[in-house]
């Protein structure tokens, strides 16, 4: 018998039954006991409650209740297995969280509201400029200055395959440097190369020079190159420039410079001779027309063709039409085009403001609309209310 103490050994008791059994057969009692099992086989009742609330506590919840009903026999998966993969439970009582996760009839009911146009619209145009959130990634997107990064020339192959030279870029407000730099910066991430953005309106020479001895820590110890842009860089004095000029001659920073000024003037000789200016002149009214057709096709909003602007109704086979429920005169198109001189900048937050301008008349105007022409019009002189003016640029040099 288990419960018989032989000579001298020590007396154990059992942490399920509390029984006093020898220390040699402590263990194999301990597996029957857990078992379900007492040690002899004639354990009281009493005695086998801690064993069954242990067996309860170690089934899945997906057989506990059917399990509970049993009488404590002999299982065919030892219950002490369970107690290892709580795991697997925990992953079985989620996995019903995971069934309502792709239950989506909510998700689907978000697309419900566009039927608003103004609504949705709004949401589009809410927040960060126009002219930031179109702001293209690739090359292939980047219109204009075709002269500069067009398809036959030489820095095209460099810009795709991110070796990028020291550069200077002078150009007009709204011609695109940022917007080459930024290009630059989504193709320095995916070769993993360091992207630090900084402008020279409210950088501080302390600032430059913690990039730079970042730049040679990265360079030092991990081999990585750093891409470091300036906007307006010609703000800049004399001696901040002078900062950048051991860096960028043994290659720790590689610098992208933007200026509007002149760099002849406003940029250190020794700082000009240590990387390439690229000129871009402002953009064409073509290229504008562009910028501006791909501005309304990200916000819904169709182009009506000179015999649809005479016409009562538009067709209504065209869905962009009815989700955003208004449409914009081509004549209107080209006369922003045209007004903005060359700045895509001011021709996008003209078009942005024109839009917005219609959007807070909608429920005025949609009240009046039938329903047969439910439909608002951005005409020319809109446009031309939201640029107020046309203005040119002159140059100092």
């Amino acid at each position: 018998m288990e419960g018989a103490a032989t000579g001298n050994e020590p007396l154990v008791s059992c942490p399920v039954c509390a029984r006093e059994l020898p220390a040699p057969g402590i263990n194999a009692h301990l597996d029957r006991c857990l078992q379900g099992k007492g040690g002899d086989g004639s354990s009281p009742a009493g005695l086998q409650q801690p064993c069954k609330k242990k067996m309860r506590l170690s089934t899945s919840p997906e057989g506990g209740g059917n399990r509970g009903e049993e009488p404590g026999g002999s299982l065919s998966p030892p219950p002490m297995f369970p107690l290892f993969q709580k795991g697997s439970g925990s992953g079985a009582r989620a996995s019903p969280a995971r069934d309502r996760g792709e239950e989506k009839p909510r998700g689907e009911e978000d697309p419900g509201p566009p039927a608003l146009g103004g609504e949705s619209l709004a949401q589009k145009l809410e927040g960060t400029p126009l002219a930031d959130k179109l702001r293209p990634d690739t090359l292939g997107d980047y219109v204009g200055q075709d002269q500069v990064v067009g398809e036959q020339t030489l820095l095209r192959p460099l810009l795709e395959a991110h070796e990028i030279p020291s550069l200077i870029l002078w150009g007009p407000p709204g011609c695109g440097k940022t917007t080459l730099a930024h290009i630059v910066a989504k193709g320095s991430k995916k070769k993993g190369t360091r992207f630090v953005t900084l402008s020279a309106t409210s950088a501080k020479t302390n600032e430059v020079r913690e990039v730079i001895s970042q730049a040679q820590n990265e360079k030092r110890l991990f081999k990585r190159k750093t891409i470091l842009f300036i906007d307006e860089i010609h703000r800049f004095n004399k001696s901040q420039q002078d900062t950048f000029l051991p860096h960028v001659e043994c290659g720790t920073v590689t610098l992208i410079g933007a200026t509007t000024e002149n760099p002849s003037f406003q940029v250190n000789a020794a700082l000009l001779s240590r990387c390439r200016v690229l000129v871009l002149e402002k953009l064409s009214v073509e290229a504008m027309e562009a910028i501006l057709t791909r501005a309304l096709q990200s916000l819904g909003i169709r182009i009506l063709n000179p015999e649809e602007q005479h016409a009562g109704s538009v067709n209504g086979s065209n869905s962009k039409t009815s989700e955003s429920g208004m449409c914009i005169e081509k004549r209107a198109v080209s006369t922003l085009a045209y007004l903005c001189d060359g700045d895509a900048r001011t021709g996008l937050n003209g078009l942005q403001m024109a839009v917005q301008a219609q959007l807070t008349q909608l429920p005025h105007q949609s009240s009046m609309l039938s329903s047969s022409a439910n439909r608002i019009v951005i005409t020319e002189d809109h446009v031309k209310e939201g640029l107020q003016r046309s203005h040119i640029l002159y140059d100092r040099a």
